[in-house]
């Protein structure tokens, strides 16, 4: 999915609140990987500052794992999604922390 041109952590830690789960959120850590590199964008529940440049490489190749880890536990799981919507993106796109 993109993401807009710069990668907000809290874009992908909502949904996580939205699930219901018993999460704490100043444990959650959020970064994207894809063959351009690896960029942390949340740790512990806040944003960290990073190369804007390098996450621009990083969310404009073909596919992009949004990597969350939730710091309470040795579980793990994986879930597959595809390209979002043109308007979603479209609306999205524009949008900048």
């Amino acid at each position: 999915p993109r993401l807009g041109p710069r990668p907000h952590g809290g874009r992908v830690r909502c949904p996580i609140g939205y699930s219901g789960a018993q999460v704490d959120v100043h444990k959650v850590d959020v970064a994207f990987r894809s063959a351009e590199g690896i960029i942390e964008v949340c740790s512990m529940g806040a944003g960290v500052d990073f190369s804007e440049e390098k996450a621009k490489q990083i969310l404009l190749a073909p596919e992009i794992d949004i990597l969350v880890e939730l710091n309470s536990g040795a579980f793990g799981a994986t879930a597959w999604g595809c390209d979002l919507t043109y308007d979603y993106v479209k609306i999205n796109g524009d949008y900048r922390t």
